[in-house]
């Protein structure tokens, strides 16, 4: 059996824990979708939801505290963009658990194809 690499330090693994709860939330990626298009005001991108701005917000307040998005505050207006870098954590570790299966289904086609072998 395997053993596991852990190369994760605790911070890294809480940064990953809140980036996976903001992208587990579907109007939290749609929030990102819309981000995709460039920056945004809260309320512009409140509008389509349908909920009160303040549980509105908390979604933001959430993607900003994981780094998904940064927000500018001039005068009465706060504006959000995407900040695309945040998912390098996410996807580095979906690239290693990958490569764990991956290596893995390989070393199950082997075992099969020689247990097939063997019967011939």
């Amino acid at each position: 059996m395997p053993k596991y690499n852990v190369q994760y330090s605790v911070q890294q693994n809480a940064r990953l824990d809140q980036v996976f709860q903001a992208l587990a939330d579907p109007t939290r990626r749609a929030v990102l979708a819309r981000l995709g298009a460039g920056p945004r005001s809260t309320s512009e991108l409140a509008q389509p939801f349908g909920m009160a701005l303040p549980s509105f917000t908390q979604h933001l307040n959430l993607l900003e505290n994981c780094g998904l998005v940064r927000s500018r505050k001039r005068g009465r207006i706060r504006t959000y963009e995407f900040r695309p870098q945040a998912l390098k954590t996410a996807q580095t570790w979906l690239d290693r658990q990958r490569a764990v299966w991956e290596q893995r289904l390989d070393q199950l086609d082997n075992y099969l194809a020689e247990m097939q072998q063997e019967k011939s």
